[in-house]
């Protein structure tokens, strides 16, 4: 077990926030999703509603991930006219059609058949760190990207069943969190300290939806449309000491490496990962208004199995005891 301490003075905190706030601007943080016989169009938006931004997925090709993003910039005015031209261009096939609103994407999966994507369709805040709001995943959604005149029938065929009900049993609304704007990820001494792209930090060892979010981040080359999930815990709760008030949030995130359940994995493997590693951060910050300087202490401790190649028969703790009938 490690431990380590790091206390940050208000000039350091402040200039962050300074720093973060053009991030929070420029990050997207809700969309809109519309279909056409051949495409889906994502559009999203930042939370100012200053700019939004197009992205094109093609549904025609069941075996491949096709998207394009549109480099434009575009304004509410400009998008509702582009949505419009859109509409008239496949009124033939059944024009442009409202599919949901969504926060973010998790990713994609594909089995044996086609391509599925998964949204986020419902949000709720628990907490936020220094003007940065996190959120956890309240609803979800699946939907294959192919349309239905394209799909194979391997996409309704009982193995393909089988793996779409093994993921939907995953459940996203508890114990997963995510932000646009503060890396939580990170401790809050990586992020005072990181500079390193977006790109970067979804294959650190917290982020569980790496893998999902693998396809469209390299034909994009950005989190723009993504959102980072983090599996583990996130609590909040504000204090008062001797007349101030004060913030203090727990973090637990843990590893997408060697995870499992507690008696099949253990010990370390092969490539140095332990069993169910988890990185605990305590986070103390005095409950100023956000953008005003203010003190701010994070203390993280990481904890995971013992570090050697060992195993443990379940079969062993289970004794049963013979049973013995006394007659009087």
């Amino acid at each position: 077990m490690e431990s380590s301490a790091a206390k940050y003075c208000c000039d350091n905190i402040h200039n962050h926030e300074s720093s973060s706030q053009s991030q929070t601007s420029t990050c997207m943080q809700k969309f809109r999703l519309y279909e056409t016989r051949s495409n889906f169009y994502m559009i999203g938006r930042d939370k100012s509603r200053t700019y939004w931004r197009v992205l094109k997925i093609d549904r025609l090709d069941p075996s491949e991930l096709n998207i394009r993003e549109d480099s434009t910039t575009y304004t509410e005015s400009e998008c509702s006219e582009l949505l419009r031209r859109i509409h008239e261009g496949n009124i033939s096939t059944g024009g442009l059609r409202f599919v949901t609103i969504c926060y973010g994407i998790v990713g994609f999966i594909k089995f044996l058949g086609p391509y599925y994507m998964l949204l986020i369709t419902k949000r709720r805040q628990i907490g936020s760190i220094r003007g940065h709001n996190v959120y956890a995943v309240s609803k979800t959604e699946m939907i294959p990207v192919p349309n239905a005149a394209v799909n194979s029938s391997i996409a309704d065929s009982k193995d393909e069943n089988r793996y779409k009900k093994l993921l939907c049993t995953v459940d996203l609304t508890k114990d997963f969190f995510f932000s646009y704007s503060y890396h939580v990820m990170l401790s809050l001494q990586k992020n005072l300290c990181n500079n390193e792209p977006g790109q970067v930090l979804y294959e650190t060892m917290f982020v569980w939806n790496e893998f999902l979010t693998r396809g469209i981040r390299s034909h994009l080359q950005n989190t723009l449309w993504t959102v980072a999930l983090v599996y583990g815990f996130f609590k909040q709760a504000t204090l008062s000491v001797s007349g101030r008030d004060f913030k203090l949030t727990l973090i637990a995130r843990r590893s997408r490496h060697y995870a499992g359940t507690r008696y099949l994995k253990r010990g370390v493997n092969e490539k140095g990962r332990v069993a169910n590693d988890v990185e605990t951060e305590q986070i103390v910050f005095e409950d100023v208004p956000d953008g005003l300087p203010a003190e701010v202490t994070s203390v993280v401790q990481n904890r995971g199995s013992i570090p050697l190649f060992w195993s443990q028969e379940t079969s062993r703790l289970n004794l049963k005891p013979d049973i013995i009938c006394m007659c009087l």
